[in-house]
């Protein structure tokens, strides 16, 4: 080995060192980072790796590496990525599946990248990234549930559109519920079902969005199961979507709700205020209603504030911002949104929420105490912990909003007015007699203090 060999062999050493402590990439991924640095010259170095998937989750972390790269190195670094004996790979588009039965495209503007994230939303994030860069290896099947509207469908997408950048040659399927069910109703009606099995048994890969809609159709289950069981078996990965977690699925077979969990469940929740804002920002910027008009960060609050119950919500709330901005525009305030429009643009749509918001609070500070998810208090789950902490939520409201039972029955799943007023009494007996319950509670109203 030559001085300069040893040299480069030391500083990548370094940065790959810096790479695995950033907490930046999944430790999964990281031996997908196996390369060697060839050449420094001026402020670009040249990494070669030995195949086309190290080349592409590499390049799909180009950023993360210069910085490591640069921390070793104490100036600006640019990194070219190549692949051994070949330069930059030719990206086939060869992943489609043309069959009746899988017509679904995979949007393309839906990838990993214009994907905000946040506390609401990362878990799902990062399990999707990790799948699409080792599909069927890890996570299989990835189950991703959560409230309408949330971001799950354009996850899906991202998957598709990632496994079609790093592998070429893998065959994609994308469906929904609603698709499969009535695929099954048409090979039975014209006694297709071997050429149904034979091209979801094709797939490396299979998308499933809305997977709720099976429920209660015992034939479709029957072909799932089948087509489920080959694939997984087969290392073949499966991404499913559903409004709600497996076992919150009423009409599904317990079989089905099995396979399901023996991969990762993970939830999508409401995005919270930060994430909001930068959705926000995002679908301002890519609008071309928007002509250059800036909006003040007030107009941004207002609308986390009051549509941030999904991401849909806020992209008509940015839609409707824009259509009045340009249609009814106030003079004095011509090059930009100000609040004052905002508030205009939406004083039909707003109604006064106060009561909502508040019970949303408290039911957020007892979701914290006790490490649970708003999909968990809400359920219908009797879980001891579960249910202990639902009640004392549903205390809470009451002692310290005077919300109606049936406001607050509302916020909790749908229960009813009975529901409610029996959980504030057992509290109410438990605070009296245990105290320990006493102190949870004076503890949980300090934090929402």
């Amino acid at each position: 080995m030559t001085t300069i060999d040893f040299y480069l062999n030391d500083i990548w050493s370094k940065t790959i060192k810096n790479l695995a402590n950033s907490n930046q990439i999944p430790e999964s991924v990281l031996p997908y980072f196996e390369s060697k640095l060839v050449s420094l010259d001026n402020d670009e170095a040249t990494i070669v790796v030995p195949a086309f998937i190290n080349y592409s989750i590499m390049s799909e972390n180009a950023e993360i590496i210069e910085s490591c790269l640069e921390e070793v190195l104490d100036k600006k670094m640019k990194i070219h990525i190549t692949q051994q004996n070949d330069s930059a790979p030719v990206v086939s588009r060869q992943n489609a599946v043309s069959s009746d039965f899988l017509s679904r495209e995979i949007d393309p503007n839906q990838t990993l990248t214009n994907f905000i994230t946040g506390r609401s939303n990362v878990q799902a994030h990062l399990a999707a990234t990790t799948v699409a860069l080792n599909p069927g290896i890890i996570y299989n099947p990835l189950f991703i549930y959560g409230n309408s509207g949330l971001g799950k469908t354009h996850l899906l997408n991202a998957i598709g559109n990632k496994v079609k950048e790093s592998f070429p040659n893998k065959k994609i399927g994308f469906t929904s519920g609603p698709e499969f069910v009535e695929g099954v109703f048409k090979a039975s009606k014209e006694n297709r079902f071997d050429e149904f099995k034979s091209v979801f048994n094709s797939l490396d890969i299979l998308l499933v969005d809305d997977i709720q809609f099976l429920a209660n159709k015992p034939k479709t289950h029957e072909l799932f199961f089948t087509v489920f069981n080959e694939l997984v078996n087969n290392h073949k990965q499966i991404c499913i979507t559903s409004d709600r977690s497996p076992g919150e699925i009423k009409g599904l077979e317990d079989r089905i709700i099995s396979r399901f969990n023996q991969g990762l469940n993970v939830n999508i929740e409401a995005p919270e205020y930060e994430t909001s804002i930068n959705i926000l920002k995002m679908k301002i910027s890519n609008s071309t209603l928007s002509n250059q008009l800036t909006v003040d960060d007030e107009v941004l609050s207002y609308l986390a504030t009051n549509f941030s119950q999904d991401v849909r919500s806020l992209e008509g709330a940015v839609n409707r911002l824009l259509f009045y901005s340009i249609n009814f525009p106030i003079k004095e305030d011509s090059d930009h949104i100000s609040l004052k429009l905002a508030v205009e643009a939406f004083k039909d749509q707003i109604k006064d929420s106060s009561n909502e918001l508040a019970i949303s609070s408290v039911r957020k500070a007892v979701c914290d105490y006790y490490n649970l998810t708003k999909q968990q208090i809400t359920s219908a789950n009797r879980t001891r912990n579960i249910s202990n902490a639902r009640q004392i939520a549903m205390y809470l409201c009451r002692k310290l909003l005077d919300a109606t039972y049936d406001d607050i029955g509302q916020e909790f799943g749908g229960r009813d007015h009975s529901t409610v007023m029996n959980a504030c009494e057992n509290i109410e007996k438990k605070i009296k007699t245990d105290p320990i319950y006493l102190k949870v509670i004076n503890e949980i109203e300090s934090n929402i203090r």
